[in-house]
């Protein structure tokens, strides 16, 4: 997604920065550039068309994309987002995210990602249902349980995985619960899904302070952003004995420096994660990235931890919640300054795990207790963090080129055993 950094003035690009470092692994690892060009680019990139027929008799057409990145270990995986600054370079760049975190976590995928430009918040829900069936039959030659699995992502959630599901079925004339992850529980959903990406996000956290020597009761933790993962974050970190002492949304941020009441700001959040609007005394988005705390867990948008804030950021530890929220500039100048930063790919690999476990489900017909779902998430987060600290370590690189290095690894060797390079 290219814009303008409003802080710095520059114009900030994912997919750029990410192709900038996946060289950078490449070249650390010894592959060609050949390997490079493959990786640097989806391999396959759809843009669709959709018409939808409005609930005041008028027709609109929405447009839509969705990028399968390298299928070389196996089928591609990944989100779709129903959003109004959806970009093909940001659909592009997201795919690759997705590889990476699959590499990341060794699970048998490549990465996808799928778009669909527009406002959910301003749709009826039968407009969405008609814009979800119609998203399915545009794209359904290219996905299945096999090619190319979608799931929630960005304004998205179990409904609308369940009516793409359907629309599947109905053009397939079969049922197949594994052609899409994050459904319902009665549709072949599997239990600790929704909660997975800040159940994986948690985790990190949690081996995080471990390696600073800070114990989780009473630290102090900061969250930007109160959608999915940062709500499930704060009950998470809240419960965890932690003091949540600000969080964020698109309207402002909370503050309070001697914990803030979760469970109440959760009780009167609305279905888009916003609950500022009820306060007076808010602060900015911007101040509560540079508030005085332990961890600060970026939770909402590309793009906030930049060389221009990476000074005044005052915690030991950065946990990325969400997709590219710190530039490479302020990488570097936070593992400068060691704070310990968690990066996007590894943190928010929960939620990728997690679908892989429902697909295995679907595809086994045998379902898992929430006991067995997390049992087993913690065993992967867990075994995906060390690896990356000790290589952080060992090669003496930050930790998001560490786990850019892991992550693309098994995807480079797929492709070279199949002989593309």
């Amino acid at each position: 997604m290219e814009d303008k950094d409003k802080r710095s003035g520059k114009t900030t690009d994912v997919l750029a920065s990410t192709q900038t470092v996946i060289k950078k692994a490449l070249d650390k690892l010894g592959y060609p550039d050949e390997m490079y060009e493959l990786m640097k680019e989806p391999i396959r990139m759809l843009t669709v068309r959709i018409p939808v027929r409005m609930d005041d008799g008028s027709t609109k057409i929405f447009t839509g994309y969705r990028a399968q990145h390298n299928d070389a270990v196996g089928p591609t995986k990944g989100g779709v987002r129903f959003h109004p600054n959806v970009t093909e370079k940001e659909v592009k760049a997201l795919s690759i995210w997705m590889s990476l975190k699959a590499g990341i976590v060794d699970l048998p995928y490549g990465g996808g990602k799928g778009g669909i430009v527009c406002d959910p918040r301003d749709m009826s829900f039968r407009e969405l249902e008609r814009l979800s069936r119609g998203y399915v039959r545009a794209i359904s030659q290219i996905v299945g349980p096999t090619k190319d699995i979608p799931a929630p992502d960005v304004f998205t959630n179990s409904q609308i995985m369940a009516w793409m599901l359907d629309e599947y079925s109905r053009i397939r004339e079969f049922d197949s619960p594994g052609f899409i992850t994050g459904k319902p529980i009665v549709l072949g959903g599997s239990h600790g899904r929704e909660s997975a990406t800040a159940k994986g996000v948690t985790i990190c956290i949690r081996e995080a302070a471990k390696k600073k020597g800070i114990d989780l009761q009473d630290a102090r933790v900061v969250i930007q952003g109160f959608g999915n993962a940062g709500s499930f974050l704060a009950k998470f970190m809240h419960d965890a004995g932690a003091k949540v002492i600000g969080i964020s949304d698109a309207y402002g941020a909370l503050h309070d420096p001697d914990g803030l009441d979760i469970d109440y700001l959760l009780d009167r959040r609305d279905s888009f994660g916003t609950v500022t609007k009820l306060f007076k005394n808010t602060i900015s988005n911007e101040e509560l990235l540079e508030l005085d705390c332990d961890i600060l867990v970026p939770a909402a948008i590309e793009n906030q931890i930049t060389e221009k804030n990476a000074h005044n950021i005052k915690a030991q530890i950065v946990v990325e919640a969400a997709n590219g929220p710190t530039t490479i500039e302020a990488t570097e100048i936070l593992t400068k300054r060691d704070i310990l930063l968690v990066p996007d790919v590894l943190a928010s690999a929960g939620g990728v795990t997690v679908s892989y476990f429902e697909w295995v489900q679907n595809n086994q017909g045998y379902y898992w207790t929430e006991e067995e779902v997390e049992g087993k998430l913690e065993a992967v987060m867990v075994h995906a963090f060390d690896n990356i600290y000790k290589l952080a370590k060992g090669r003496k690189v930050d930790m998001r080129l560490a786990a850019y290095m892991v992550g693309v690894r098994k995807m480079a060797e797929a492709s070279r055993f199949r002989g593309w390079v």
